[in-house]
């Protein structure tokens, strides 16, 4: 197996400059460089990270936390994290809460044990036992998704995003709209989601029927389900649009209505928010918004990298999102 002294012996230098060259740090003159990379190429030697993580006293690993290893949304902030970890050097260790609070703690506490040099937790609750564990581990973690207070937050713009859609049903002349939520142990998609379309809905002088309401979690399987009780539980005042707070969830609802002979969007209108792959090409057309998920990526990736450089960065982080109007409204 090569070594660093192979190396420098190899393109006649000390192994201090081979060090320099590879941990690009100090003075290496531009003809020294290229001798040993060349030779590193030829060679396939790869540093040893223990040694590297002696030296810099980092283990050059980020933990991410997410609620589902499976879902469109994680994958695109991963693949925009990794990008830009990637650039610094970062590799980065996963793990998979599958939805379960206790998990999410389990894990601050288990990346802490990896030695880890941070944490990007994408949150799906906030209670003090998340926020004590975070401040426990004391390593610096930063939120997507969710606010909690004393940690830097990238957050989605929940409420609005979700008060554009169901005003853009109202305008298109729908007064009975049902809704299918998740838990509000999630405050943003259970909780700013809802508020907004009930804000909405009252602010045009129409009334929410609670029977048009339902809860689900997050699977096409529960907007199926959903849709079912809410037609069921509404017979005679079935609602005319609906507002499923994921894409999977109005998809599944989707395939519910056209089971039963609903056309979208004559019959029934329906929207989703996440702009997932699959909302381009179920039919109708689904209509939904995008919220960036890559960008936010690797902007909670930039902004870790900020604070691993003890650099002072605010605490909340509010991303942007646009409304992609298709053919179910």
């Amino acid at each position: 197996m090569t070594t660093i002294n192979d190396i420098a012996k190899l393109a006649e230098v000390s192994r201090t400059t081979v060090s320099r060259a590879l941990n690009n740090s100090g003075y290496v003159s531009e003809d020294a460089r290229k001798r040993i990379m060349k030779i590193v190429e030829e060679t396939g030697y790869m540093p040893s990270q223990s040694a590297k993580s002696l030296r810099t006293k980092r283990s050059g690993v980020i933990g991410i936390i997410l609620p589902r290893l499976s879902t469109e949304t994680s994958t695109r902030v991963v693949a925009g994290i990794n990008e830009e970890l990637a650039k610094e050097g970062f590799q980065i260790l996963l793990t998979d809460t599958e939805l379960d609070k206790q998990k999410e703690i389990d894990y601050i506490r288990l990346l802490k044990s990896r030695h880890v040099d941070g944490i990007i937790l994408l949150a799906t609750n906030v209670n003090e036992q998340l926020i004590k564990a975070i401040k426990d581990v004391e390593i610096p973690v930063l939120a997507i998704g969710q606010e909690l207070p004393g940690v830097p937050s990238l957050v989605y713009d929940d409420y609005h995003a979700a008060a554009d859609l169901t005003n853009m049903i109202i305008q298109k002349g729908h007064e009975r709209v049902a809704f299918i939520g998740v838990t509000k142990e999630d405050p943003s998609v259970g909780g700013l989601r809802e508020q907004a379309y009930r804000d909405k809905m009252e602010q045009s002088g129409l009334e929410v029927q609670e029977s048009w309401v339902g809860e689900g979690d997050f699977s096409i399987e529960s907007g199926y389900e959903q849709m079912k009780s809410i037609l069921k539980r509404s017979k005679g005042n079935e609602p005319t649009a609906l507002f499923a707070v994921t894409d999977r969830m109005a998809i599944g609802a989707m395939e519910y209505l056209k089971e039963q002979g609903y056309r979208i969007p004559e019959d029934m209108a329906v929207v989703g928010i996440g702009a997932s792959a699959m909302s381009k090409y179920v039919t109708p057309s689904l209509t939904t918004i995008d919220y960036h998920n890559a960008e936010a990526g690797k902007k909670a990736a930039h902004l870790l990298m900020r604070k691993l450089k003890n650099e002072k960065i605010e605490e909340k982080f509010e991303l942007t999102y646009r409304l992609i109007s298709r053919n179910s409204v």
